[in-house]
């Protein structure tokens, strides 16, 4: 029998409340009993007018607004409003009844341009979540992994420009001189002259000038017009696009530790500091990075500081038929290194890289049978290269080969990786819809905190309908022993008065 009544109640008046409207296991039901969202207001206090001007939106609701869109991946600002417009458990989540009307798609846009710009409130709101869940004791940080993925960002790839690539200075460079010129002293070496940095650092951040002049010859790099703080990138075969990379830093549980954004033409060496500098209060036993993060600095940096790096394995990158360069081995008491054929390579100076040079004898090496296999150069010199730092390198490596570390770094795909796949699939990460670096890391800090707080919201979910089960086997745990007890007693009892009874012979 057919049915055609579909439409009879659309204009029907129905007495309702809110709450009963939205499911007892919603994700923002359970997003909103795990956390205390008044800190908000403690944290933008300082930025607002307290006895002058029009009362504001509640500025709790205002970062609402931007939580429900990263996590549930909408694509943009406006698009979330429509979905608020009509979506009972985001207004409920919000504090807003049916009747109420919606903000305007710009609201927080401009609020974030007149209040939010240039100050750290999204970073301070993903440390504050962060900070509620080492309150249940869910975070390890014994084993930090460390990793960056690339954001594709609001830039044409096509409006470009080319620029001068300054060149950019290094985090470590001050004490890397200072290690240069001991080394050099240390030889008999003087010390190399101060090289002119006037230059700003280069990479993806800086104004986008039409009117720059470009010296012929000079080297330089593409620049978005849309975006110039963005960075040109492209690795293997994918398409090449300007993006941001975002350097996020985690424990073994997937709980998001720290973040920093740069532009997406900048190395992961390069990069590393302003991780580290956050993740390093946590006091970490070991920190987990790819090849990327496998440097002579990286290293010294983390063993100086008595945390253990956990590199990959990086094969050589020597051409097929020549010597490795493992094969060149290096005497620390002679301080040389020697070559396959049992030949000494000496010493000859340190280079502004931070390299020292190892020279072998021309005369020598023109009689040598295996020549091809060790140089092409005219002249019949090999020159082996050996860092400052190389020892710190070595250390890095009897760390890899450490029984259970191979297991340790595995965990990355379940971890780091993970999240990048996650945040990705789910939470719109794989691109951005917002102009410059501040924006992006608006949209990364936005986008950790809820993933952060989805997580915690379930396990406390899970830990208190749990709960009601403990008590219940705990309660016939009880019962049973006070059973027990009471039928043993009276077994005892019955057993006193049949002895009393029984006649004595």
């Amino acid at each position: 029998m057919m049915t055609k009544n579909a439409d009879k109640k659309r204009e029907q008046m129905i007495m309702f409340c809110m709450d009963d409207m939205v499911p007892q296991n919603h994700m923002l039901r359970l997003i909103d009993k795990a956390i205390d969202w008044d800190f908000i207001y403690d944290l933008v206090e300082e930025k607002y007018c307290l006895a002058n001007g029009r009362p504001s939106m509640d500025p709790v609701m205002l970062i609402k607004i931007p939580f429900i869109q990263y996590l549930y991946g909408i694509k943009s600002m406006r698009q979330t409003i429509r979905e608020i417009e009509v979506n009972v458990a985001y207004r409920w989540f919000l504090g807003l009844d049916m009747m109420d009307p919606v903000p305007h798609f710009s609201t927080f846009g401009k609020n974030y341009t007149r209040r939010f710009k240039d100050t750290d409130l999204f970073e301070q709101i993903f440390a504050k979540i962060l900070e509620d869940c080492m309150k249940f004791n869910l975070v390890d940080t014994e084993q930090i992994f460390v990793d960056s993925t690339h954001v594709k960002a609001c830039a044409n790839s096509k409006k470009m420009r080319k620029r001068v690539a300054h060149e950019q200075a290094l985090w470590y460079e001050e004490e890397l001189q200072k290690e240069i010129t001991k080394d050099r002293e240390a030889h008999g070496k003087k010390p190399l002259k101060e090289k002119d940095r006037n230059d700003p650092p280069s990479g993806g951040g800086g104004r986008a000038d039409s009117q720059e002049e470009i010296a012929e010859g000079a080297k330089t790099q593409k620049c978005s017009t849309t975006d110039p703080e963005s960075g040109w990138f492209r690795k293997g075969e994918h398409k090449h696009v300007f993006a941001y990379a975002v350097e996020t830093a985690c424990d073994k549980h997937g709980w998001i530790l720290g973040y920093s954004v740069h532009p997406g033409n900048e190395h992961d060496s390069r990069t590393f500091k302003p991780l580290y500098d956050k993740i390093k209060n946590y006091r970490p036993a070991m920190i987990v990075a790819d090849a990327g993060y496998r440097t002579p600095a990286i290293a010294h940096e983390l063993l100086e500081d008595g945390i253990e790096p956990l590199f990959p394995y990086k094969s050589p990158m020597t051409k097929d038929g020549f010597f490795r360069k493992y094969e060149y081995v290096y005497d620390e008491g002679y301080d040389c290194c020697l070559c396959p054929e049992n030949q000494i390579l000496s010493y000859r100076t340190t280079n502004r890289d931070g390299y020292r040079e190892y020279q072998s004898c021309p005369e020598v090496c023109a009689k040598c049978p295996s020549i091809h296999k060790c140089t092409e150069s005219k002249n019949h010199v090999k020159v082996i290269m050996r860092h400052v730092w190389e020892e710190y390198m070595e250390m890095a490596e009897d760390i890899r080969h450490t029984l259970g570390n191979k297991e340790i770094y595995e965990l990355r795909k379940e971890t780091i990786e993970r999240i990048f796949g996650t945040a990705k699939e789910q939470h719109g990460f794989r691109y951005t819809q917002y102009i410059g670096k501040a924006r992006m890391e608006m949209k990364a800090g936005l986008t950790f905190a809820c993933m952060n707080l989805k997580k915690l919201a379930r396990i406390l979910e899970n830990r208190a309908s749990k709960t009601p089960e403990f008590f219940g086997f705990l309660r016939f745990l009880v019962e049973e022993s006070l059973y027990v007890e009471k039928w043993c007693w009276k077994q005892s009892q019955h057993q006193l008065c049949l002895q009393s009874e029984s006649p004595r012979l």
